[in-house]
């Protein structure tokens, strides 16, 4: 009698804690930290969103209505999915149905010799090297991989610079001028040496809009 005795109060115990561990861990730090982050940076809280202009959206920061974020890729196409020649593009997503789909980041799990993806980037390699008129050894490996998440909002200084002769002619601009655009908006390594250089596509398509305004 006293061991089911011992056992019920043990269980009891185990129950309580799992309750008030719930509460608080669960519930209670949720809460707190989602609350320290409206109030103390509410622009990234809320997906770190940009208007037309480039300017943040949400929160304190005001601005008109989002356009995109500056911390997910966006595609650039017009209603069938066509890349938009006065755009710059990004690199490929594996995100989604459609990529760029902030919830089903991902890639494609598929290993470099796989011949789905062999094949895949082959076709994306032609087809990038028939749109900027270059040979097909030109064409940077971000124009033709997604990337681990599959939402890189930024792509390599090279792939950006292979496509300044095309944004250049469809807008109707010097190409020197297109290509200034996209040389002021590297960014470069994290405190010198982490990461890589890139650059933001949004930003720099937003600077183009900017430029012709």
């Amino acid at each position: 009698m006293s061991n089911l005795r011992g056992t019920v109060r043990l269980t009891g115990v185990a129950v309580r804690a799992m309750l008030v561990l719930t509460l608080l861990l669960g519930v209670g730090y949720t809460l707190a930290i989602t609350g320290i982050g409206q109030l103390a940076l509410p622009w990234q809280s809320n997906g770190s969103l940009v208007d037309a202009k480039g300017r943040p959206v949400g929160g304190w920061a005001g601005g008109d209505a989002p356009l995109g974020s500056a911390l997910i890729g966006q595609s650039f196409t017009d209603a069938k999915g066509e890349a938009l020649p006065q755009y710059f593009q990004p690199r490929p997503s594996a995100a989604g149905k459609n990529g760029y789909d902030p919830t089903a980041s991902g890639g494609s799990n598929l290993g470099p010799n796989n011949p789905d993806l062999v094949k895949t980037i082959a076709e994306r390699r032609a087809a990038i090297a028939a749109r900027e008129h270059v040979a097909a050894s030109a064409v940077p490996a971000d124009a033709v991989t997604a990337s681990a998440s599959g939402l890189d909002p930024q792509i390599s200084p090279a792939y950006a610079l292979l496509q300044v002769n095309r944004v250049a002619e469809a807008r109707g601009l010097d190409a020197s001028a297109v290509r200034s655009l996209v040389e002021s908006r590297i960014q470069t390594r994290d405190a010198g040496f982490l990461g890589e250089e890139r650059v933001n596509v949004l930003a720099l398509n937003q600077a183009l809009d900017a430029l012709q305004r």
